[in-house]
């Protein structure tokens, strides 16, 4: 299918890492807005690598550098704009800032994370972790000296704090609207209806932080999705919760996480995955042979981000089953009809969500047997982070 003259499309420079070859092969991306069809060009061997065709997994609200988009199992990593007309489109269009849940808003975690999709923002990167002294130090290197920074240091270190990296037009400033004023006092009377005057206590514990600049994104997002912020994973005592490709993009992540800290659980790690093929089906081997909706499984959390969670209580695996609720949705309807495969609820935020859809889109994943619950989160918070 060939293009038509004045048909508007944006080109791409991709990286694919071959794990057979050892190799970071590199393509041409070209995406057609107006059909949302794709094609590829093999920049090493000066070829057409895929001739234009339907792919409907990819969006336009995937496309910006940095994002790993999902191409027929195959994860590309856009790495620089192809031609001047995508660079001017999209570099206004796609900025990007740098957010953080910080230790006094942790209950609240779920509810700022729907916020931030119920306002039009694309989560790039998110990671949930601990500052040490020294990376707490790092991180807020431009206050030290400052009457209040001691302070400052000892209550972001005081528990855990999830970082996120947001994607939209104008992300800086329209993040720090979202959020208000540094103040909760001032955010309390002049914007009352921002995250800190919602969630904030005070100059300190105001909730969230937000960059207040492009290079301050820069800086801030190097240095908290670095090795130098620790996971805070225990791998003890807990069940592993993926909030599956499908329920991230439909913007229901914020609402699941809200509901599993809501009945008691504890998210004891959290961070976003792109899963490639083998990787997925190396995580779930166990079910090949097993459920007939095995290749389905796989082809669905390859086709974008998912979350990961540790999740811990008493009993943890059987607990966080029974929230979960069966497999399938339609069971879990006439059976279960409050668990999260199947929900229909009126939250605080006066939205009704059901989040499983069939047996594959069934929103998550969760652990089936106690002695996999460690395994599971080795898996994604350990040896996932040295390959």
């Amino acid at each position: 299918m060939a293009a038509k003259v004045g048909e508007e499309r944006f080109v791409f420079e991709t990286e694919w890492f071959d794990a057979q070859a050892s190799l970071i092969r590199k393509y041409l991306f070209t995406f057609y807005p107006g059909d949302r069809t794709i094609e590829m060009y093999d920049l090493k061997n000066k070829k057409v690598f895929l001739k234009r065709m339907a792919c409907p997994g990819v969006s336009m609200d995937e496309l910006f550098i940095g994002s790993i988009i999902t191409v027929y199992a195959r994860q590309l990593k856009l790495v620089e704009y192809g031609d001047l007309f995508t660079r001017q489109r999209f570099e206004s269009k796609r900025q990007r800032t740098f957010a953080m849940i910080k230790p006094d808003s942790y209950t609240n975690t779920g509810k700022i994370i729907d916020a931030i999709y119920q306002n039009g923002f694309v989560i790039s990167k998110l990671k949930m972790g601990r500052f040490s002294n020294e990376s707490a130090g790092q991180f807020y290197g431009e206050h030290r000296g400052k009457s209040f920074y001691n302070g400052l240091i000892d209550f972001m270190t005081s528990d855990v704090v999830t970082g996120i990296e947001l994607v939209a037009e104008n992300a800086v400033e329209r993040w720090r609207q979202l959020i208000g004023p540094t103040k909760t006092s001032v955010a309390k009377v002049q914007n009352p209806n921002t995250i800190r005057a919602i969630f904030g206590t005070d100059d300190t514990k105001n909730a969230v932080h937000g960059s207040d600049s492009g290079p301050s994104w820069k800086r801030e997002t190097d240095s908290f999705f670095s090795p130098n912020v620790k996971h805070s994973a225990y791998y003890t005592s807990c069940a592993v919760c993926v909030i599956k490709p499908h329920a991230v993009a439909s913007g229901d992540a914020g609402k699941i996480i809200d509901i599993i800290l809501e009945e008691g659980f504890e998210v004891s790690a959290m961070e976003m995955f792109t899963l490639d093929k083998p990787t997925a089906e190396e995580f779930l081997e166990v079910y090949r042979g097993v459920l007939p909706e095995f290749v389905a499984l796989i082809e669905q959390m390859t086709q974008g981000p998912c979350i990961v969670m540790e999740i811990r209580q008493e009993n943890a695996v059987k607990a966080f089953r029974d929230l979960a609720g069966p497999m399938d949705p339609e069971i879990a309807k006439n059976l279960r009809p409050n668990t999260l495969r199947q929900q229909y609820l009126f939250l605080n935020y006066r939205y009704r969500a059901r989040f499983g859809l069939d047996k594959v889109k069934n929103a998550i994943h969760c652990t089936d047997l106690p002695e996999d619950g460690s395994l599971e989160s080795e898996y994604f918070f350990s040896i996932m982070q040295k390959e």
